[in-house]
């Protein structure tokens, strides 16, 4: 029920920390608006529910703060109206317009995933899109078609998975990054803090910067973050590993492959690894991302279709643009190309190497991942490692000093790629952070020179199941699936539960890469804003050929039931020529369903209506 006015409560006493958004909210849904309160010491907003119009209920939007008499008036206006439903959210997550109104991300449950520094790291558990769209009433019948099925896009995102945030600090840059910037930039909103790069909701963000709603404003990332702590000489040792995936060619496994025009890959991920022992902190930076050319995989309901590289003229361009950026960012920068050396990898890889041989300041390793390693040998990765070695301990690490002086450096990169840098990439990434960690440890005095973590099985089981886990949140963020070869970070062999679980997510890929990925990849480009909603264009939904149409269950249907008859008939041929002819009947009816399931792959797939492949 509504709250009288007389009664409604005061803001908080306690002024938010400059530069913090507020941590707690409360939502109040009245027939004709959503009001959103601060309840942590900032001001309030309200959101019509007839056209998603914004209309801050504080002077200054909450700074200065308000006066008591300011903060009384707030309350009263939040509270006045019938009745309403009163809940807590833990964030505003941004808006969005699509054909019938505004949609408004709230997140609705939130864990606490451990802390970055002095700031604690929450995982959003659930989010949920609020409807301001009474607008519907007055769409086409086409129009509503369209919007129907953008709000089952919305649904989609509602669930994206692996989305982290902090109130009072910015996620989107590494310790190194951070470290030297100045010192009144923490003063700043959060958004402002941030490198949009790494922002998963950034596109949503708009109004509510243009608004100027900065306490309400709560940028999201979308990685991984995982921490560990374990005890050396007494002494109390913390491990986290924080990854980021950048947003310029946001995409799922098979319908974002390599670069665009632009230079920025598909599945690029900053992985930091930080390391804090006796006040030192450590932090060891590697990157991931889709072989940087311009290719793509098209599926075609074959397990392993075919990667093939789009032919253009700017293609030495953008591995320029790509590398350029990169060495902008992170200093000297090392490639480690994992694909194989035949097959269509190879043609791929053969591809990339070509092109790297005109950037001849950066080094190119090629490690047939799947040849030197067969049979799962992960040990076999030293071979890697003895090869790059001196470069790797050129580039060094970041150390800093409780005073917050830096000891050390990173002076470049690690890029490691195979197919769909999950994998092959994990595993060797997590092989790379642990000889760096051994290292990191040894200079802070937490390991003598010849000691490694590796001769601790407790200690060696816990960064193990860190980048376990780190790479199954990748995986499941791109391909849908949890990550293979597992077992060889965690055992450095494979067992046969990891071959039966490997073999469970190889299906899962599967089908969601062929039956799924295509609607959700309608509805990342839709958030990322990657695909503007517009009236005055003409619908993306239009049925062509085979597309949209339920085909693929009834050839299914068809061939399964083609197989068993004609194997029933066969069994029973020698009775009568009649279960002969039969058997060849319903064995060529077979033969030609699967035929034009076969010749219609590509469109009896789940595709992306929104927006093009680069």
């Amino acid at each position: 029920m509504a709250t009288d006015a007389d009664e409604a409560p005061l803001l908080a006493d306690e002024p938010l920390r400059p530069g913090s958004c507020s941590r707690e909210l409360e939502l109040r849904e009245f027939r004709d608006r959503y009001v959103f309160r601060s309840l942590d010491g900032g001001g309030a907003f309200a959101v019509a529910r007839s056209d998603g119009s914004l209309r801050p209920l504080s002077p200054g939007h909450a700074r200065p703060r308000p006066s008591a008499a300011s903060r009384r008036r707030i309350s009263k206006e939040a509270a006045a109206g019938s009745d309403c439903k009163v809940s807590k959210i833990y964030g505003v997550a941004g808006m969005i317009r699509l054909l019938a109104g505004t949609y408004v991300l709230v997140i609705t449950s939130r864990k606490d995933a451990g802390s970055y520094g002095a700031s604690t790291v929450y995982h959003a558990n659930s989010m949920k899109f609020l409807c301001c769209n009474e607008a519907i009433k007055h769409l086409t019948s086409e129009e509503k078609r369209d919007e129907a099925y953008f709000m089952s896009l919305l649904r989609i995102a509602e669930t994206t998975c692996g989305l982290y945030y902090s109130y009072d600090r910015d996620l989107t840059l590494n310790l190194q990054r951070a470290s030297k910037l100045a010192a009144g930039r923490v003063h700043k909103p959060l958004w402002k803090q941030a490198d949009p790069r790494f922002v998963w909701n950034r596109n949503l963000l708009e109004e509510l910067i243009e608004t100027k709603l900065d306490e309400f404003i709560t940028p999201l990332i979308q990685g991984s973050f995982q921490t560990e702590q374990f005890t050396l000489k007494d002494r109390l040792v913390r491990i986290t590993l924080f990854s980021q995936r950048c947003n310029r060619r946001l995409g799922t496994r098979m319908w974002r492959r390599g670069a665009n025009l632009e230079g920025a890959t598909a599945n690029f991920v900053e992985t930091e690894q930080l390391v804090e022992y006796e006040g030192l902190t450590s932090s060891f930076i590697q990157v991931r991302g889709s072989i940087p050319l311009l290719w793509e995989q098209i599926v075609d309901l074959s397990y392993k279709p075919r990667p093939s590289i789009i032919e253009h003229e700017e293609m030495t361009k953008v591995v320029e643009r790509h590398f350029h950026d990169l060495s902008q960012r992170y200093g000297d920068t090392m490639v480690i190309d994992l694909t194989d050396k035949q097959g269509d990898e190879g043609n791929l890889s053969n591809a990339f190497a070509a092109e790297m041989q005109n950037f001849p300041d950066i080094r190119y390793v090629h490690f047939d991942f799947h040849h030197i390693c067969g049979g799962g040998n992960f040990d076999n990765l030293q071979v890697l490692y003895d090869e790059i070695e001196e470069a790797i301990q050129k580039q060094g690490y970041f150390l800093m000093n409780s005073k917050g002086e830096i000891l050390l450096d990173q002076s470049g990169v690690v890029r490691s790629n195979c197919i769909d840098c999950l994998d092959r990439t994990n595993v060797t990434q997590s092989f790379l952070a642990r000889k760096s960690l051994d290292s990191q440890l040894q200079r802070m005095g937490a390991l003598s020179s010849a000691e490694s973590i590796s001769q601790s099985d407790s200690i060696n089981d816990k960064f193990k199941k860190l980048w376990v886990e780190h790479g199954d949140e990748l995986s499941l963020e791109y391909a849908g699936s949890y990550a293979l070869k597992g077992d060889l970070v965690r055992y450095g062999r494979q067992t046969l539960p990891g071959l039966i679980k490997d073999g469970m997510s190889a299906l899962s890929r599967y089908y969601l890469n062929n039956f799924h990925d295509g609607v959700r990849q309608d509805a990342l480009d839709l958030i990322s804003g990657y695909y503007t909603v517009s009236k005055s264009s003409s619908s993306p939904f239009q049925i062509i050929g085979f597309e949209s149409a339920p085909y693929l269950p009834v050839a299914s249907a068809i061939i399964v039931g083609g197989i068993t008859v004609t194997t029933f008939t066969l069994s029973q041929v020698g009775r009568s020529a009649q279960h002969l002819i039969s058997s060849i009947i319903f064995a060529g009816l077979t033969a030609g369903v699967i035929a034009l399931v076969k010749a219609n792959g590509k469109q009896l797939c789940s595709r992306p209506r929104l927006c093009g492949l680069i």
